[in-house]
């Protein structure tokens, strides 16, 4: 599903305009980014998960087109933790 029927799915659903949906899709968006900005960032949403930072440490990896190995520096980077009730759905589609 792309965010273009994601938010005519929301609109539809929503009973309102795709404008408003779109709207409230991209605040929902900018709400998740700023709060994994933060150094304790995390964000829970019920029903369908919690998204939050994580540290990676610094490991070796492998260049696949020469097979040399580099440094991979350690880094910060999103997460996210799906809900007992996303995993039921999930299930459910198969």
């Amino acid at each position: 599903m792309t965010k273009a029927e994601l938010v005519n799915k929301m609109a539809e659903e929503a009973g309102i305009t795709k404008r408003a949906a779109a709207s409230a899709l991209n605040a929902f968006i900018v709400s998740i980014h700023d709060s994994l900005k933060k150094k304790t960032g995390r964000i829970r949403v019920a029903d369908l998960g919690t998204f939050y930072v994580s540290k990676r440490k610094a490991r070796t990896g492998v260049n696949p087109q020469t097979r040399k190995k580099i440094k991979i520096p350690a880094m910060t980077v999103p997460r996210f933790s799906a809900s007992k009730a996303l995993r039921e759905a999930a299930k459910k589609s198969k």
